[in-house]
């Protein structure tokens, strides 16, 4: 049976992109370096030629299970939600999975919890799990595998992979060894560890099913924007999921896809199923974009990408056919970005790009894999089939702005993209309408597009008034109100102009 993966649910992902952001160009003085543990050729020799685990027999998955669980975590996530209007999308998720974790109806402001896991990657408490298991969290808490609760702060999230670094207060830890996930094999053993229905350390076993699969569940508005059937701008959204049948259920979020050597291969991320349990197929960040993105995180604050500037066109046999090109593998250069790196580099438009630094490019997840491992200023070769002769471009990725630094948030845009909202001043007329009612003014929400207003049920028309008990009349007044307030509480009021005098009032941490 073909499945068609809009149609099926998609365990966790329910956070959309953001609409709102600036960025500064600077590098943080105090920059943070957390060195992650990495698999070495001495350790791997080790483990293969019988010094672990004999190599006669390879379904037994013992020694992977007892180097994984112990520094696999259970997150529990707080958010205080509202629920004003019904929500069709919500309505959809909470209906489906039941009304915990999902806003119901009217009434204050609730307090609801979610869980997940996350896998701890220094000794001294990062912990990297998926962005929708922390998403809009107000309280985070994390049990060792020990049974120890240590309250957790959020570090950095990247929606675009799905990834987020959360940290707890201690020491001497025991952390996950990363493995190369670019060298595992279809066919090859995999473990799966987390906390599905909130069952602690919970080891599940099976094999990596494909490579590389494109879902489209990332990302949004801009994010994921697609031209046609098959036409793809390259942007933030990067998937190229390890997809494996071990079992992975609602609470696996966040968990280790590890191999035998209980080395770190995958964060699992999401399940295809039509009823929202396991159903053959589990999907997991690979740990290549995991170690990027949360070194990323760690040190900056966000993930750095690099921009290739192109767009792109999945490539068979037929669309070569159509287009007269000599190979039918790869993946087609449609168009190319002004002042972008591939065009500055050379890049045309009907060129097909067949390698990266020599790594053969054969579909659009590996080519938005190997540029998402990449940050602004970093050099590669890209080799290109043009006219059926292969040539070979040396380019300097850049960052959104078109240069080649760091880029970070500023504080106000940062919590501006937390909130995931199109925002915009009244106009004369609204404020007019409002002042009847002894309403200054506010900033009305003109769209919800992921982030942690999506989470309280608040719906296009809303109208801010107050942050934290302060009038705001306009989107100056929300920056200045939101600045320097990541990692705090928010509490919010407002209404909606066609029911004046029902107030409603939420928060959660930026």
């Amino acid at each position: 049976m073909k499945y068609n993966w809009k149609t099926l649910v998609l365990v966790g992902l329910i956070s959309g992109g953001t609409t709102l952001a600036g960025y500064k160009m600077l590098v943080p003085n105090d920059s943070t370096e957390v060195v992650l543990k990495e698999a070495t050729p001495e350790s791997i020799n080790k483990f293969t030629s019988g010094g672990v685990l004999p190599v006669d027999t390879p379904g037994d998955f013992t020694y992977a299970a007892e180097v994984s669980t112990p520094v696999v975590v259970h997150i529990k996530s707080s958010v205080i939600r509202q629920q004003s209007r019904s929500n069709p999308q919500l309505d959809f998720f909470r209906d489906f999975f039941g009304g915990d974790g999902f806003p119901g109806g009217g009434g204050g402001p609730q307090r609801q919890e979610g869980s997940g896991s996350g896998v701890i990657i220094s000794s001294d408490g990062y912990i990297v799990t998926n962005n929708h298991v922390v998403e809009g969290a107000t309280e985070l808490e994390v049990t060792l595998h020990n049974k120890m609760k240590l309250k957790a702060k959020m570090v950095g999230t990247d929606p675009s992979t799905d990834i987020a670094v959360i940290k707890i207060d201690s020491k001497d830890l025991p952390a996950i060894t990363f493995g190369n996930s670019d060298a595992i094999r279809v066919g090859e053993w995999v473990v799966a560890v987390g906390n599905p229905f909130n069952l602690e350390s919970t080891v599940t076993a099976g094999i990596v099913s494909a490579k590389g699969r494109g879902l489209g569940i990332i990302g949004t508005s801009g994010r994921q924007q697609r031209r046609g059937q098959n036409e793809q701008i390259m942007n933030d959204a990067i998937e190229s999921f390890i997809q494996t049948d071990a079992v992975v259920n609602p609470g696996n979020s966040g968990g280790a896809l590890v191999n035998l050597r209980g080395e770190l291969i995958g964060i699992n991320t999401a399940i295809a199923s039509p009823t929202g349990s396991y159903a053959g197929y589990a999907f997991a960040v690979p740990s290549s974009i995991v170690k990027k993105v949360s070194s990323d995180l760690i040190k900056f604050g966000n993930a750095q990408r690099g921009y290739l500037g192109i767009t792109m066109e999945y490539l068979d046999n037929r669309v070569a056919e159509d287009k007269g090109l000599k190979v039918s593998e790869g993946v087609y250069v449609n168009g190319v970005t002004e002042n972008g790196a591939a065009k500055d580099a050379g890049i045309q438009p009907g060129d097909v790009v067949v390698k990266i630094d020599g790594q053969k490019i054969s579909a659009i997840p590996d080519l938005t894999q190997a540029i998402g491992l990449h940050r602004p200023g970093d050099k590669l070769t890209l080799t290109v089939n043009r006219d059926g002769k292969e040539k070979d471009f040396k380019i300097t990725l850049k960052n959104r702005e078109g240069g080649s630094g760091v880029i970070l948030k500023d504080e106000s845009a940062a919590a501006l993209e937390a909130l995931g909202a199109k925002v915009s001043n009244l106009s004369t007329e609204e404020k007019q309408r409002l002042s009847r009612y002894k309403i200054e003014g506010g900033v009305k929400i003109d769209a919800v597009e992921g982030g942690k207003l999506v989470r309280t049920g608040v719906e296009p028309g809303f109208v801010i008034t107050k942050i934290n008990g302060k009038a705001v009349t306009s989107v100056k007044d929300l920056e200045k109100e939101l600045a320097g307030k990541t990692d705090t509480m928010v509490q919010f009021e407002g209404l909606y102009p066609d029911s004046p005098y029902d107030i409603y009032t939420f928060g959660f941490r930026l």
